[in-house]
């Protein structure tokens, strides 16, 4: 019901210097008290109440007037709990004298989010901020991450096995296929160990392709998602990274005299069909690439 703090502690000892009781003592003794029902519901809400710092909410209404609708924190999920509603009650009062004074929507909108903010400090829940929650929706995926570490350490084991299999028995070399292959039955003395190195480098040639798969089906879906998410806010922006051309490397592109000579030149070559019995149309003249 009642969290106790180190604040807490030292306010009761400034109140009542004469007993000597720590934090952890009064966190007991609170428990006690709430547990044994020695005060009544109304007299429980009087000291929330007068528990409740008002000052801290009134600075929290104050600051959330001025500050930017993209700058607000996302509120979290609150839990239910006779605490937190306690603490709800003992705001309520406060938002007669603000909403009062209000006479726009916006403005009703900033007091009653700046309620909401202060009922999220004064219980001590975690606000993350708008600009660190855009940071981490930027940020590669953990699973990703995971991945490519994979894909690292699966080609350096294909290019040690490659080694191997080249008759190259560096003592390194050697020390690395044998932590490789120690989970299995397989000793580099067998005979045919050169076609087991070739299934293991296909085996982990087949992994890589499908971890790459994976990541490009993610890129492909992330980018859908963001044009689609920028079609609905934004329109001309999107329509702009849509033309903007894709830079493919850094040597020039073709010539247009070059290649409109190239396709004259191909389609002037012509093929004449042999003439049989069961051919008897006149010939006709086809590209090269076009079989018949």
């Amino acid at each position: 019901m009642f969290g106790v703090s180190g604040s807490d502690a030292s306010i009761f000892a400034e109140l009542e210097p004469s007993l000597s009781v720590n934090e952890q003592n009064l966190a007991d003794r609170v428990r006690y008290i709430l547990r044994s029902n020695i005060f009544g519901d109304a007299e429980l809400e009087r000291l929330r109440r007068e528990a409740v710092p008002s000052s801290k909410g009134n600075a929290t209404m104050l600051e959330t007037r001025s500050m930017p609708l993209e700058n607000r924190p996302r509120l979290p999920r609150i839990p239910f709990s006779k605490r937190n509603r306690a603490v709800v009650r003992a705001l309520n009062p406060m938002l007669v004298t603000y909403l009062g004074a209000s006479r726009e929507l916006c403005e009703t909108d900033s007091i009653l989010f700046g309620a909401a903010l202060a009922v999220c400090s004064i219980i001590g829940a975690k606000l993350p901020m708008a600009e660190r929650a855009t940071q981490q929706s930027s940020a590669i995926p953990a699973w990703r991450k995971r991945i490519e570490d994979r894909t690292t350490k699966a080609r350096a084991l294909i290019g040690r096995l490659t080694s191997v299999r080249s008759d190259n028995n560096r003592p390194r070399v050697v020390r690395t296929i044998r932590m490789a292959f120690a989970r299995t039955n397989i000793s580099l003395s067998e005979p045919d160990i050169k076609q087991k190195l070739t299934e293991r480098i296909d085996d982990l040639k087949q992994k890589i392709a499908a971890w790459g798969k994976r990541i490009r089906r993610f890129s492909e879906r992330s980018r859908w998602f963001n044009q689609n998410r920028l079609f609905q806010s934004d329109q001309k922006r999107l329509y702009k990274s849509l033309e903007r051309p894709e830079v493919c490397g850094a040597s020039p592109g073709p010539d247009q005299a070059d290649t409109i000579a190239f396709w004259r030149g191909l389609w002037s070559l012509g093929w004449e069909l042999p003439q049989t019995r069961a051919n008897t149309a006149p010939s006709r003249v086809y590209p090269p690439y076009i079989k018949h």
